[in-house]
């Protein structure tokens, strides 16, 4: 984080296009649209831009304003809202200044522009915010070019245009993933479009795995694990008979609504008395927070495994397993209290089908809604690098 003389010297320089001075503490749309601008980077220093809250225009912080808890948890949470998009890298600290206290939003330059928010891309111009132009999102999309990428945005080189369902993305995702204004506005062909959201590589004419996945109507020829298998076992163990077994496979879209469909038939409710009166309906499985481990896995898998994930449904518990552990910066220590991606284009578009709410909080989630169902909490099998394991036992009912 900025030390405070260096932030003092950077508020009183009004044509500076690191910074965004307000006074307001309840403005979340203003406070996305400047996180947003300053992720995009768009004048390429390669370093951070700043949001300070409790500053006037002139550069000096406000008279009586004070820094709260709640100031501090609410900027906090924009970056796992869901509506800025690649996630951002943001930092949020109380600063003490010579003349009074601000909070400061320290927003690192994002490695996947061009970034969004709620589906329109904000850069910076000089000293103030715009949504971007057409040039200014190729630009974006260029430099994005030239910087590392996930898998997920990587090419698939055999996977051409010809290979794709592009009216499920003309007719479906892009209107879940761009406003409307843009796409009104938007007269690029339609291979430029999906590049900008990751869909697509024109330099190499091909799809990226993640427009594999979304896109491709047979993608496993190109992601041969891309799907997940069901088993429900007689007994506890997978030698027992097998009273049930299916694949979901396709594209994303379908894939998930098919198994969001399956869930809620499922684990059917039954009464149980907890009064003479009064019963309640309990489930052995709370459907919700199976789902929210399923959409983790799909989510956080590794996709160069050709392995399928796994829900295997034995007598006494339920078993969900998808290739690849934990990634990035996470470890036995920080799981599951912090979040990192190993897929963070592909975490972008289930957040977009409407499959994810906010990032960061489902498995917390879903061990709150096996609690309230008499579970026992899930399990976590965190000590493979080549699989995630996540156990869930049978509600006592």
């Amino acid at each position: 984080m900025i030390e405070p003389k260096d932030l003092q010297a950077l508020l009183g320089d009004l044509e500076s296009s690191r910074v965004e001075r307000t006074t307001s503490t309840k403005d979340i749309e203003k406070f996305s649209q400047a996180i947003c601008a300053f992720a995009n980077d768009m004048d390429g220093s390669g370093k951070p831009g700043y949001l300070v809250v409790g500053v006037k225009d002139g550069g000096d912080p406000a008279e009586d304003f004070c820094v709260t808890d709640k100031l501090l948890k609410d900027l906090s949470a924009i970056r796992d809202s869901g509506s800025i998009l690649p996630i951002p890298t943001l930092s949020v600290e109380k600063a003490i200044l010579s003349n009074g206290e601000v909070v400061v939003v320290e927003v690192q330059p994002s490695d996947s522009p061009p970034v969004r928010y709620r589906g329109q891309t904000w850069i910076r111009v000089g000293p103030r915010k715009s949504i971007a132009s057409e040039q200014d999102e190729r630009i974006l999309v260029e430099r994005r070019r030239s910087l590392s990428k996930t898998f997920d945005l990587r090419p698939c080189y055999d996977c051409s245009a010809d290979n794709l369902a592009l009216d499920l993305y003309t007719l479906s995702y892009r209107n879940q993933a761009i406003s409307r204004d843009v796409i009104e506005a938007n007269h690029r062909d339609l291979l430029p479009q999906m590049e900008t959201l990751g869909l697509y590589d024109t330099k190499n004419n091909c799809a990226t795995h993640a427009g594999v996945l979304l896109l491709a109507t047979e993608n496993l020829n190109w992601l041969p694990g891309a799907y997940l298998q069901f088993v429900r076992y007689d007994g506890p163990n997978v030698y027992d008979t097998i009273r049930d077994e299916r694949q979901f496979r396709g594209d994303l879209t379908t894939l998930l609504r098919e198994i969001d469909a399956f869930l809620k038939h499922l684990f059917p409710s039954r009464p149980v008395a907890v009064s003479t009166l009064r019963d309640e309906h309990k489930t052995p499985y709370p459907v919700w927070a199976i789902r929210e481990f399923l959409m983790n896995a799909f989510m956080h898998r590794d996709y160069e495994y050709n392995a399928p994930i796994r829900f295997y449904w034995f007598s006494d518990r339920i078993e969900i397993q998808n290739p690849g552990g934990l990634c990035g910066s996470l470890t036995k220590e920080l799981f599951p209290n912090q979040s990192d991606y190993r897929n963070p284009k592909i975490a972008e578009i289930m957040k977009n089908l409407g499959y994810v709410e906010r990032f960061g909080h489902g498995i917390l989630r879903a061990q709150k809604s096996l609690a309230d169902n008499g579970n026992p909490l899930a399990e976590f099998d965190l000590t493979q690098r080549a699989f995630f394991l996540v156990t869930i036992r049978e509600s006592p009912i």
